[in-house]
């Protein structure tokens, strides 16, 4: 999809900006991003007329490829499985990958990402090489195929290319079923450059990196990773209780603790996960005001725990979410789980919010939204300069019948399924009418070939 160069207005009945719910709002928009916002005014001849009207959430953590094993490793032993078992059956599902598949599993989960309230996704891409392990002639084949995905659909895209070099902690060799992932620092650079220019036809494209893991990224290549960009910076972290535990046999300290006594982490990284951590671990990442980067549906699937977030949130301490595994892709089970896993935990009702001034649902989906922009690199939310990335939200919907202001995110959040969302536009280009991608024929048709030929 291409970027709209005419000037749009939309009037919305009611819409969420930075400082709360206003009513008869008027935004206007050039080049796809918002230029003025006024308030108090009626619609005018020609403005795109809307109800209710929300930000686009951010997805800040995706691999897109997961989206086609979905539903497919929901079979344990005896004695159940765990995330370890699950990455060996990923391993074999890439292996399969070609690139046209790639970016048709990828379009097919954008879509759905834009359909269920997601409108930019941040792309931990880590499949980069061909079947054998080698280089493709362009190197960042694959890159190239997440973007085509992303212009296909019209999501926002933060390019996260992966540099993943060993297979355990202290620069264990890699194993057969990573090869497709392993690059040395040098050839992460060079895929770096060759990926700018698949974003460069894409609105506001952003590109970061994403060192994996501790597991897969020694001191010292961190160290060289970093002047190779100023954008985002993610990392998977203290998701499993194994890899605590082996970081701490590894270096006598925890991943998260040896984290920040060996890198500068700041504003613009993101600790995918960080599920495992202490009391002062968790006080560090407040302080660097780094992002957690949460993905309760992922977390549940994969069994890896509950992030203390309560306490975080209590503190000060930003997030976002993330779909991840994309085994289930829904903004709003995202935000619902993160609170009813904290429920579960302390045996208590809407335990996030921190006082009377925001309901649950609305400070869920406002830190999610900025927490979330932070960490893919752009600003956040319905304010002059960003990006227009609006979703309208169903009056007519059930679950938000009779309700007004943050009992529509309430409601939406968790009283509603399929159906809550009506619209979206992504840097001001429709996407999403009557609650259906306008693509959504040729891309689920395309999805369906890619499947058959990996799984056939």
């Amino acid at each position: 999809m291409s970027d709209s160069r005419s000037p749009l207005c939309f009037h919305a009945a009611h819409a969420l900006l930075a400082d709360g719910w206003a009513r008869d709002v008027r935004l206007q928009v050039q080049d796809g991003r918002i230029t003025a916002i006024h308030t108090g005014q009626g619609a005018q001849h020609g403005d795109t007329r809307v109800g209710i009207l929300v930000p686009g959430l951010p997805n800040l953590h995706s691999h897109a490829f997961q989206r086609g094993m979905a539903g497919l490793t929901e079979i344990g032993g005896g004695d159940g499985d765990s995330f370890w078992s699950w990455r060996e059956l990923m391993y074999r599902f890439l292996a399969h990958l070609r690139p046209d598949a790639v970016q048709a599993i990828a379009a097919q989960a954008y879509m759905e990402m834009l359909e269920n309230g997601f409108t930019r996704v941040g792309e931990f891409h880590y499949l980069h090489h061909d079947a054998d392990g080698h280089a493709y002639a362009n190197r960042a084949e694959m890159s190239t195929r997440i973007a085509a995905a992303a212009d296909q659909t019209g999501i926002g895209l933060t390019l996260l290319p992966v540099f993943y070099a060993h297979a355990d902690f202290g620069g264990a060799p890699p194993n057969p079923a990573q090869r497709r992932l392993i690059h040395d620092v040098d050839g992460f650079a060079q895929l770096l450059d060759a990926a700018k220019p698949a974003l460069t036809a894409l609105p506001d494209a952003v590109l970061g990196i994403a060192p994996h893991s501790l597991r897969a990224v020694t001191g010292e290549e961190l160290s060289a990773l970093l002047p190779l960009t100023d954008g985002p910076v993610h990392i998977h972290i203290a998701e499993q209780v194994r890899e605590v535990d082996a970081c701490l046999a590894w270096s006598g300290q925890r991943p998260v603790q040896w984290l920040y006594n060996h890198a500068p982490v700041d504003a613009r990284w993101c600790l995918v996960h960080a599920t495992h951590i202490t009391d002062d671990e968790r006080a560090a990442m407040v302080a660097s005001q780094a992002v957690a980067g949460l993905c309760p549906i992922t977390e549940a699937n994969l069994g890896d725990g509950l992030f203390p977030m309560r306490a975080f949130a209590r503190e000060g301490g930003r997030f976002g979410v993330g779909s991840d595994s994309n085994v289930l892709i829904d903004a709003a089970e995202e935000l619902r789980l993160l609170e009813y896993g904290q429920r579960l935990t302390l045996r208590g009702r809407n335990v996030l919010a921190p006082d009377a001034t925001r309901s649950t649902g609305r400070f869920l989906f406002e830190g999610a939204l900025q927490g979330g922009a932070q960490a893919l690199g752009v600003a956040a939310g319905l304010q002059v300069g960003a990006s227009a990335d609006l979703v309208e939200l169903d009056a007519a919907h059930p679950a938000l019948q009779a309700r007004r202001d943050d009992a529509w995110l309430d409601s939406w959040v968790f009283a509603a399924r399929n159906g809550a969302l009506r619209s979206v536009w992504r840097h001001g280009r429709q996407c999403v009418a009557e609650g259906r991608h306008l693509q959504r024929e040729a891309i689920t048709t395309a999805f369906a070939a890619a499947l058959k030929g990996v799984l056939g």
